[in-house]
């Protein structure tokens, strides 16, 4: 619980700090908007949608982890780590600390009036970016990141590695 607020502190941080900085405004409006896409779509998901989405985001995540582990040298453990967190952002996938910055990014630039007026929307046009939308997102995203790490990760290395040697054997007893 202790790791999660402080992930959550330190996503909000640079959420913040780019939201001041302004550096969302170096392409023009195209950040802004593309950052306002991101945040709006995630808490636009369904439960199940955001659920299924961290399980995979997760076992691709924690997959990196292990290839990286597994590497020897530091250019092997930045190709082992490179594919599964490109794959899990390219295809989508939900992640509660990625989460947590583009979130609360999208809610501080819906209220940022002189970046809505020239995008010419209102806040109205992103009405799920809220704290609500925020918790909705999390919750969900967070449960599946749990599932996907712990089952479809761990727990297959659990089964093929580390499982009881009767149980390898088949002795039921």
């Amino acid at each position: 619980i202790l790791v999660y607020i402080g992930n959550f502190v330190g996503s909000v941080g640079p959420a913040l700090l780019v939201s001041w900085s302004g550096t969302w405004a170096l392409t023009g409006t195209g950040g802004a908007i593309h950052a306002l896409g991101i945040a709006s779509a995630n808490c636009d998901l369904t439960w199940t949608e955001a659920f299924v989405r961290g399980i995979l985001c997760n076992a691709l995540v924690c997959l990196a982890v292990w290839l990286c582990n597994s590497a020897r040298s530091t250019t092997d453990k930045i190709l082992a780590i490179v594919w599964p967190i490109a794959g899990f952002v390219a295809l989508g996938f939900e992640h509660c600390i990625a989460n947590m910055y583009f979130i609360p990014l999208g809610m501080l630039l819906k209220a940022n009036t002189g970046l809505m007026e020239t995008l010419g929307v209102g806040p109205e046009a992103f009405p799920a970016l809220t704290g609500g939308g925020l918790t909705a997102n999390l919750i969900p995203v967070t449960l599946g990141n749990i599932v996907g790490g712990t089952l479809m990760v761990a727990g297959v290395y659990w089964f093929a590695y580390l499982r009881p040697k009767r149980w390898r054997e088949g002795d039921s007893a």
